[in-house]
């Protein structure tokens, strides 16, 4: 085993909001750029994201390999919250309705177990049915869950976004940066959407892949 995991989580099927709101999660506010799906498969100008970024955002790989083979350490899973949304959009992008109600949102953080940087922060939105069966233990990364059934994946991005998330600045640990690279993208298989992603960046990984722009 690769990637650690500290704790299994269980996962809730009782839309109970409290109040009438939901709690936040977190995305990138107001971008100050922002790209299309054709944008990426374009690629972006090098002088916007570098070309190892473009590598690391654009491709279709799991983030959590790819940090794992970028920073030789074991990447832990830090479960933030798990909530049942019911029907509700959840303020997500549009693409939420390719996962089908009741859904469950999941955040977590990607911490080095090694040196305890924190390398991004996820949101996924899962239908109660596909979690069940996929990710029948959340505190463990994605590929992890999905290789153990030899699931084969396609990863769909759909936006990138660059911009200001005061709610991570604190535990990216970078008080000289104050805006980061996100992006969001849907995972399918067998022909069927089964989450949908939104990741944002810290700028840790700029110590292994280079400066984000030329």
């Amino acid at each position: 085993m690769t990637v650690a995991s500290s704790q299994v989580i269980t996962i809730p099927t009782t839309y109970s909001p409290q109040g009438d709101k939901l709690p936040l999660w977190n995305r990138i506010e107001e971008p100050m750029w922002q790209g299309s799906e054709d944008d990426i498969r374009k690629g972006l100008s090098f002088q916007l994201l570098s070309p190892m970024w473009q590598m690391f955002l654009l491709g279709d790989g799991a983030p959590t390999r790819h940090l794992q083979l970028l920073t030789q350490s074991k990447i832990s899973v830090d479960v933030i919250a798990m909530t049942a949304i019911g029907e509700d959009d959840d303020n997500a992008p549009s693409d939420i309705a390719a996962i089908a109600s009741p859904r469950i949102r999941r955040q977590i953080w990607l911490r080095s177990q090694q040196t305890g940087e924190i390398f991004s922060h996820a949101t996924s939105w899962w239908s109660e049915a596909t979690m069940q069966k996929y990710l029948k233990d959340p505190s463990l990364p994605i590929w992890v869950s999905l290789n153990q059934k030899y699931t084969e994946l396609y990863r769909d991005l759909k936006g990138i976004y660059y911009g200001r998330c005061p709610n991570v600045a604190e535990a990216f640990g970078y008080p000289e940066v104050d805006k980061y690279w996100g992006r969001h993208y849907l995972l399918w298989h067998g022909g069927e959407p089964i989450t949908m992603i939104y990741e944002i960046y810290s700028p840790a990984i700029g110590k292994y892949l280079g400066a984000s722009s030329l």
